[in-house]
């Protein structure tokens, strides 16, 4: 008896001891929506962490939320294809267009109606239609896409101000910190989850983004585009991606950052396309077993293996052997660290980029540049003009340029102004598709390319 009563009171005080109180500040700044310039999060919060879901309020953050998150409908037209057996005996008419629908979410940012989706919700749209929370519906127009980064924004006109989300700071987030997400799956609107932050800055996939934040909140078909929202009802990411051998969710969800998301969305509406710089460096990330390859002792970091010729890296001073450890004052552990910071910023922005050189640590300020050549292994590539894709009647591709390697030169009429179909059998969209597949190998793994000679001839070699 002294036991299970000794027992009570020491389970007793440790509850006691989760107990706390938290304050949250629900930021109340504005967008500017003629340049959609975002105020920053406010950070002079406080709360005092309390275990358990059960200790944290979401209403607030939750009915902030599902009035800015729309339904997104996409509908579009294809012919079915014709039979003229079909037509001769049973009267049958191939060629008429049949309509499509495809569902998902979107959020609201300004209160005059622009709207961020994923660009996969709206991707070969005929007609676009939103509706809110409250029912109302408006027809929509594609303002601006960027299928890399997967982010669109689109565009309603109301006379009604609109309920918006504000941006909150996706590099701020933690790992274990409480979020929401908001959405429409399966076409039950406004639907709210919650969950943690499972990871930040996860790497999926080799062509596209490589900075997701990871949470265990429920995301299923229909909530891609929708809202991840902190407790204090700030938006800091958008839903993706999901984690699946079934198609629904299984466990883990992915969302854009909202710093990411934030920077494609102000780069449409000022430039009308995407703006990206780019350091100039090449190489990969480290672990045990490349670091004991190249004879280093540092485990963590990206390695520089090559040095782009006059880009920002090279007229900084960056060189070969050089390790990234932080872009920014903010610690880079591998490429889709590197890959975050890089993203956010445009040409000709300056960041200070640390370095680890023979055991020294050095801070060198390096000027971004626009990624126009790209320089591998002895091969410069260019991108495609739109009129070389459809003479060639090719959507995607890269040119090489010249050759400087010497191990290349017997071979340089057949590689000179080929055309790189894919590399590691990642489709070559585009010079930032290659750079990105490129940079996240290990400094001493081969390459396999696949190439259409300008005689039209396809091969395929190891690099």
């Amino acid at each position: 008896m002294k036991r299970i009563s000794s027992l009570f009171l020491v389970a007793l005080l440790s509850g006691a001891t989760t107990l706390g109180a938290y304050k949250l500040v629900f930021d109340e700044d504005t967008i500017n929506t003629s340049a959609l310039s975002v105020a920053p999060a406010q950070t002079n919060y406080t709360q005092t962490v309390a275990l358990g879901a059960e200790n944290v309020d979401f209403t607030k953050a939750a009915d902030g939320a599902v009035h800015t998150v729309v339904h997104v409908k996409n509908v579009s037209y294809s012919r079915t294809p014709s039979n003229p057996i079909l037509e001769y005996f049973y009267g049958y008419r191939g060629g008429e267009q049949q309509a499509q629908v495809g569902t998902g979410s979107g959020v609201i940012i300004t209160e005059d109606g622009y709207i961020v989706t994923n660009n996969h919700v709206i991707q070969n749209a005929s007609e676009l239609e939103v509706t809110l929370n409250d029912n109302r519906s408006y027809k929509a127009r594609l303002v601006g896409t960027d299928s890399k980064m997967d982010i669109a924004l689109l565009k309603v006109d109301t006379d009604e101000k609109l309920p918006y989300a504000t941006f909150g700071n996706s590099d701020d987030i933690k790992v274990g910190e409480w979020v929401l997400a908001v959405g429409n799956p399966y076409n039950l609107t406004s639907t709210v989850t919650a969950g943690i932050v499972s990871a930040k800055a996860r790497n999926l996939s080799k062509d596209g983004i490589q900075s997701f934040i990871q949470t265990d909140a429920a995301v299923n078909p229909g909530n891609s585009g929708g809202a991840l929202v902190n407790t204090r009802g700030e938006l800091i990411g958008i839903n993706t991606l999901i984690s699946s051998m079934t198609g629904s969710y299984v466990g883990y969800s992915f969302a854009v950052p909202s710093n990411i998301a934030r920077k494609i969305i102000e780069d449409i509406m000022e430039f009308g396309n995407v703006q990206r710089g780019v350091l100039g460096v090449q190489g990969g990330e480290l672990n045990s077993t490349v670091s004991k390859e190249l004879g280093i002792s540092e485990t963590q970091g990206f390695y520089v293996n090559s040095v782009v010729k006059d880009s920002g890296a090279d007229k900084a001073g960056i060189k070969k052997g050089d390790i990234i450890t932080a872009i920014d004052n903010k610690p880079v552990n591998g490429f889709s660290d590197l890959n975050a910071a890089i993203v956010t910023k445009r040409p000709n922005d300056v960041v200070k980029v640390g370095i680890s050189r023979d055991g020294d640590k050095l801070t060198l300020p390096v000027r971004l540049t626009k990624n126009e050549i790209y320089s591998y292994s002895g091969l410069e590539l260019e991108d495609l003009s739109a009129a070389e894709k459809k003479r060639m009647k090719l959507n995607y591709g890269v040119r090489i340029k010249n050759i400087t390697d010497e191990r290349y030169m017997p071979y340089y009429d057949e590689l000179k102004d080929g055309i790189i179909l894919s590399i590691d059998n990642v489709k070559a969209k585009d010079i930032e598709t290659v750079s990105d597949v490129l940079s996240g190998k290990s400094p001493n793994q081969k390459t396999r390319v696949e190439m259409l000679t300008k005689n039209g001839e396809l091969v395929r070699f190891l690099i």
